[in-house]
């Protein structure tokens, strides 16, 4: 059966007067004598004159020569000849029988540089047979290298005008024309596919082309892993990396920042660790930017101990750490409410006279004491700033307005802002985002619209933070109509919403017991490749006890590990609850065991219901071994409120026996827990209750 692309080349000589050999030299000749003229050369005495279009053809075959040959000799490239010729005169069949001529008769690199200066022309530039034609006679040269390039060629190309699967789908067509399997041109085409956001495809594409023969090598791994952390899909990213640790491949410095910046923005710093540690047992040597960027990273998830741990480790290969280390671990510091240590740290570098605060780390300084209220030493700062010759930029002035609006000092917000628009530096979206959360925080709301509104005839466009302030603000008062109206209105304009986005609408859902449309926003986010955080499955969890369905409650529970989220004493909280009101004590209580043994500390809602569900079922036991595992300010706290229940729920025996217990831990007896007890007592007729213990309590308050 004769092939696809051997019926393209044969069709492209069926209406042209084929090219006799003695139109060309040999390669010899044409080395010898370069300025010879194709036109001149002289017919047979009989032979009928050329058609014009086959002199044409001639004429161009002449001058591709006489232009090439004229150009010093490359060994490793055809060079760019320059024809002069109107490129309108060539039709589409003229280009492919010329390359195709050249290449039989005058070599690989002569029609490669007419291919070259063919494609440069908009008309010639994706035509897919040109391609085709030019490969086919290249492989039947025996130069599959420069075969190949032609097709990288034709996949760059197409790819401009949206026809990248078609190029590479003939990619792999021209493998059954002869052309030798090459890793380069995987290569080629994962590079381009990941770059255009089809990771996905190239992903199969990749498989394909392995069946067919094609062996990857460390480039080809590397560049999906790249492709999947562009787009933040980590845990495909993370199973291309074990594939590459698993054939000893080792990522280059630039790619392992990459990987390291992309895990722990998505809060798998632990999983960066590990691939940092990883590469540089099998060889690599890390650099002053990728110790940075992994302390950055840790600095970010709040783990400062292990970032300083990093550092060390740092100086200890040799790496002296430079302003953006220091600003990371200031950052960090400041994130974990450290202000002061972040503070020292910042005068480390304004004494250095190696590195000074930049206005990167001024900005970092600044934002960690408005975080903690402290405005006044913020705004010393900014003037600090000033006095070292550096200029505050927006971002600075947006952190500072945006702690000033915390406060509810929106008049030196707005100071601010004419500040900014003095010294040159327009407010831009998130100056503007800062004050709209404020107000809205404060119960603004109106203001609030009026200001986005004013930032909209400057020029500004709503960003998803935008549309999520306000996503939260509509859910905040319950009206979840309205934030999906602007959740839709985000997707329209082109704007991913992100996890906090979801998570955001996922609590509203579930507050008013539509687990459906919660399930439905979960899912969607995971399927986006989005990372469901440790607010988003406690958020679920709430919702299905609250609506009484604690299977699904704990199958969400279990499920937060597939995504790397560690419980916290809220999200235990909820679930202890959950099965409390389900009547599954013991697993409340095992749950309750197993998160006081992780050192969380169950809030006072958690202590009590779990306490004085056992209190009901007349287990007072339990309940007491239960709150024994708690420091005792907390067991005091615990048990008096405990006390005041019972006491209102007429339980006055079970009561009675927690107060001996207080008695005995301490004389000192809460008064509003001791009128709590002696009313329900007298209310309920136990006098003998109180006559037994009125000696104890009398002297315990004496």
């Amino acid at each position: 059966m004769v092939s696809f692309v051997f019926l393209l080349k044969s069709h492209s000589f069926q209406h042209k007067t084929p090219i006799p050999i003695s139109l060309f030299f040999t390669l010899r000749t044409l080395c010898t004598n370069q300025q010879h003229d194709f036109c001149t050369i002289p017919t047979q005495p009989n032979s009928p004159s050329p058609s014009p279009s086959h002199s044409l053809v001639r004429t161009v075959c002449s001058l591709v020569c006489d232009s090439y040959y004229q150009q010093p000799h490359f060994t490793t490239s055809p060079p760019n000849i320059t024809l002069h010729l109107n490129a309108e005169s060539l039709t589409h069949e003229h280009a492919i029988t010329v390359v195709a001529s050249l290449a039989s008769e005058a070599g690989s690199m002569v029609a490669l540089s007419f291919f070259y200066w063919a494609i440069g022309v908009s008309k010639f530039r994706h035509f897919m047979r040109l391609y085709i034609v030019c490969a086919v006679a290249l492989i039947d040269n025996g130069n599959m290298v420069r075969a190949h390039e032609v097709m990288q060629c034709m996949v760059r190309n197409f790819c401009e005008i949206g026809r990248f699967k078609e190029a590479v789908d003939m990619v792999i067509e021209m493998r059954n024309q002869g052309l030798a399997r090459s890793t380069h041109t995987l290569n080629c085409v994962i590079g381009i596919g990941c770059e255009m956001g089809l990771v996905e495809y190239v992903e199969n594409v990749f498989d394909e082309m392995c069946v067919r023969g094609v062996s990857p090598d460390c480039c080809s791994y590397k560049l999906m892993v790249v492709g999947y952390c562009r787009i933040g899909r980590i845990l495909e990213a993370d199973r291309w990396l074990s594939k590459m640790v698993e054939r000893g491949f080792v990522v280059d410095n630039a790619t392992l920042t990459l990987v390291i910046t992309a895990f722990c923005e998505k809060g798998f710093a632990n999983r960066a660790c590990w691939y940092f540690d990883k590469m540089i047992e099998m060889g690599l040597t890390p650099n002053v930017i990728n110790f940075t960027s992994l302390i950055h990273g840790l600095c970010k998830k709040g783990s400062i101990k292990q970032a300083f741990e990093m550092l060390e480790e740092m100086v200890r290969k040799g790496w002296k750490p430079n302003v953006y280390t220091h600003t990371a671990l200031i950052h960090g510091l400041c994130k974990k409410g450290w202000t002061e240590k972040a503070f020292r740290l910042f005068l480390k570098l304004v004494r250095s006279d190696t590195y000074k605060p930049n206005v990167h780390t001024y900005t970092t300084m600044i934002g960690g004491y408005c975080k903690e209220e402290k405005l006044n030493r913020a705004e010393m700062l900014l003037s600090r700033m000033r006095e070292q010759g550096l200029v505050p930029n927006t971002n600075t002035y947006t952190t500072l307005i945006d702690g000033q609006c915390k406060v509810g000092n929106f008049e030196r917000a707005y100071e601010l802002m004419n500040i900014m628009n003095n010294e040159g530096f327009a407010p831009n979206i998130f100056t503007y985002n800062a004050i709209i959360d404020g107000l809205c925080k404060k119960g603004r709301v109106h203001e609030a619209y009026k200001l986005l509104k004013k930032g909209f005839r400057h020029g500004l466009q709503a960003d998803r933070i935008t549309y999520t302030i306000l996503i939260s603000e509509h859910c905040k008062q319950a009206d979840t109509k309205q934030a999906l109206v602007f959740f839709n209105k985000m997707v329209k304009a082109g704007l991913q919403p992100d996890i906090h986005t979801y998570t955001t609408l996922i609590a509203a859902f579930c507050r008013q017991r539509r687990l459906k449309e919660s399930e439905k926003f979960f899912e969607e986010a995971i399927m986006l490749g989005l990372v469901p955080t440790k607010e988003t499955y406690t958020s679920m969890i709430c919702g299905y006890c609250r609506d009484g369905n604690i299977n699904l409650a704990v199958k969400y529970f279990h499920r937060m590990n597939d995504h790397g989220c560690t419980p916290d004493s809220i999200t235990y909280g909820a679930l202890i609850s959950g099965l409390c009101k389900g009547s599954k004590l013991d697993e409340a209580h095992r749950l309750y065991d197993i998160m006081i043994d992780k050192g969380l500390s169950p809030c006072e809602v958690t202590r009590l219901t779990l306490a004085y569900e056992y209190c009901k079922i007349d287990d007072s036991a339990t309940a007491m071994i239960i709150l024994e595992r708690l420091d005792k300010k907390l067991w005091s706290r615990t048990v008096n409120t405990l006390v005041r229940k019972l006491c209102s729920e007429g339980k006055v025996g079970i009561a009675a026996l927690f107060f001996h217990r207080i008695l005995d831990k301490d004389r000192n007896v809460d008064r509003v827990t001791l009128a709590a007890f002696m009313t329900a007592c007298y209310e309920s007729n136990n006098y003998a209750l109180v006559s037994s213990l009125s000696d104890r309590i009398s002297k315990g308050i004496g």
